[in-house]
């Protein structure tokens, strides 16, 4: 199991990033002390108005200004609702919210700035030794924010030359994030809760030793309210987490080419989503490596529990995943190696291992009663299984899928969809589309999907439906070195195991009957 000890320790008068981190293979040496004055810098010194009505960006800047110049320290944000625009963190300071101390998001679009990137209330770029802590609330005021800077828009006020026509609303650099933390050390954001962004709740990107640790986060404002985004860094630790979140729920990213998300661990988290709870992607240039995600609870989620994805040339390798549970989703997993970089190399998928799962899907929408609900899709469908899928020529390598246990719907229909298994090339490819388990709209499968694919196990599977599927459990197509052993599915009189174009395989089940070959199978063995 990989491990993780980064770690951010506040004692009296001393704020310290201990210097030892391992996750995985990777170690750092960083260690810094700055000594905090004994008096913390209260934003109502310096003229802050706890009335909701007040804007109180210059007096809470002034208050982390002076921190910052004086070695470091914590900047108070006491009882009261605090109206601000964008602040900036400097090195060295703490922004602590008391218990029913609020921060409160403007709506007017024009009091928020970027650093280099996009806007967003609370902001760093290139620091060290920065953290959010406290028990107090920031609420970006997300959905009037979005609703005023859209109006902004259409009468001319504010340029947005990527504005969404088809979908009506601002493009995603136009509304403000709650947190964007960019190119720093030693990060760590705790205790708070989050309410209510206009775009991403916080991203934090190219960032090295990060902390995030029992924060809330609430955002069904908006669109794209993904929860926490994490994109590129490395170090890092999401612990003891509440996510509930109109888009993904926690999100590793890599934008940036030449950089990765490395070694990262993400533990004891709840998440709920309107897109995927735990999703790797969708920008992948650089890659993820090294990353351990464990005890993760997922609850009425539209999409994926498990979405891990890498589609634009990056390498995703010696990925741990185990004891995820998740309720009223959409689809258990879902691993994508694609190319929608066209002009760039096909990226990689390998080494990864997933154990201790159990998903319920169910045959409605699992986000239904939510305000922010996932988009309708565009075509008829049946219950949509997990997958494993490459494109041709680049395979998804060893992949091992333990202790599963997923229970289906059921009820699918011929008269929505029917792929036969004479037609399994009709599935599309779809090498170059955005990805998500719906993305081949129809599956001849409705357990497990796999093609492309070059080491994969199943070791103590157990499948089960509600109500018949005409479909075959599996379906694997172009696989090499399969394995299948201590699969239990419902008792069946026909073929739940399809093989085409699969080469050495080894599959041991009850009944050897399960299992139907079509066409260009090589050493296959199945036994009881």
């Amino acid at each position: 199991m990989l491990s993780l000890t980064v770690s951010l320790i506040l004692t009296h008068s001393i704020f310290i990033f201990p210097g030892h981190a391992t996750v995985g293979n990777h170690t750092t040496h960083e260690q810094s002390k700055i000594k905090y004055q004994d008096k913390p810098f209260n934003i109502l010194d310096y003229g802050a108005r706890g009335d909701g009505t007040f804007l109180n960006t210059k007096a809470i800047q002034k208050a982390i200004d002076d921190a910052h110049q004086q070695n470091g320290g914590k900047v108070l944000v006491p009882a009261g609702t605090f109206l601000t625009g964008s602040i900036i963190l400097k090195s060295g300071v703490e922004l602590h919210l008391e218990e029913e101390a609020v921060l409160l998001g403007s709506t007017n679009f024009f009091d928020y700035q970027g650093l280099n990137r996009w806007l967003a209330l609370i902001l760093a770029d290139g620091q060290r030794d920065i953290a959010i802590s406290g028990k107090g609330t920031i609420d970006g005021q997300g959905q009037e924010l979005a609703l005023n800077t859209d109006s902004l828009i259409h009468i001319g006020k504010v340029e947005d030359p990527h504005y969404n026509h088809r979908r009506r609303r601002p493009n995603e650099a136009k509304r403000p994030q709650i947190i964007e933390i960019v190119n720093c050390k030693n990060v760590k954001v705790s205790g708070v809760t989050i309410l209510d962004a206009a775009c991403w709740v916080q991203t934090y990107h190219l960032c090295e030793n990060l902390r995030i640790d029992s924060i809330t986060v609430k955002s069904n404002a908006y669109w794209n309210n993904d929860g926490i985004d994490i994109d590129n860094c490395k170090n890092v630790q999401v612990t003891n987490c509440d996510v509930d979140s109109a888009d993904d729920g926690i999100c590793l990213k890599s934008e940036t080419k030449g950089a990765s998300c490395d070694s990262v661990y993400i533990a004891n988290c709840r998440v709920r989503s309107s897109a995927s709870a735990i999703k790797f992607g969708t920008a992948s240039h650089g890659g993820f490596r090294n990353v351990t995600i464990r005890n993760i609870t997922v609850y009425d989620t539209y999409r994926s529990a498990i979405a891990l994805e890498s589609v634009d040339g990056g390498t995703l390798e010696n990925i741990e995943v185990s004891d995820i549970e998740a309720k009223n989703t959409g689809n258990a997993i879902f691993i994508r190696l694609g190319h929608r970089n066209v002009d760039g190399k096909v990226g990689v998928a390998r080494n990864i291992k997933i154990k201790n799962v159990k998903v319920e899907v169910p045959f409605e929408q699992p986000d239904l009663y939510y305000p922010m609900r996932g988009p309708a899709l565009p075509f008829f469908h049946n219950p949509i299984p997990s997958s494993v899928t490459g494109i041709p020529g680049h395979r998804v390598e060893n992949v091992v899928l333990e202790n599963i246990e997923i229970i289906y719907p059921g009820r699918a229909n011929k008269g929505y969809a029917y792929i036969p298994l004479s037609r399994l090339s009709s599935v599309p490819e779809a090498e170059k589309e955005y990805p998500e388990f719906s993305m081949f709209q129809e599956l001849p499968s409705w357990g497990f999907y796999a093609r492309h694919v070059d080491g994969l196990e199943f070791k103590n599977i157990r499948l089960r439906t509600k109500e018949a599927d005409f479909r075959p459990a599996f379906v694997f197509d172009d696989v090499k070195n399969l394995r299948l052993e201590g699969v239990d599915l419902l008792p069946s009189r026909k073929a739940q195991v399809i093989l085409n174009d699969v080469s050495t395989a080894n599959i041991k089940l009850e009944n050897k009957k399960l299992v139907r070959t079509l066409e260009n199978c090589t050493e296959i063995s199945v036994s009881k």
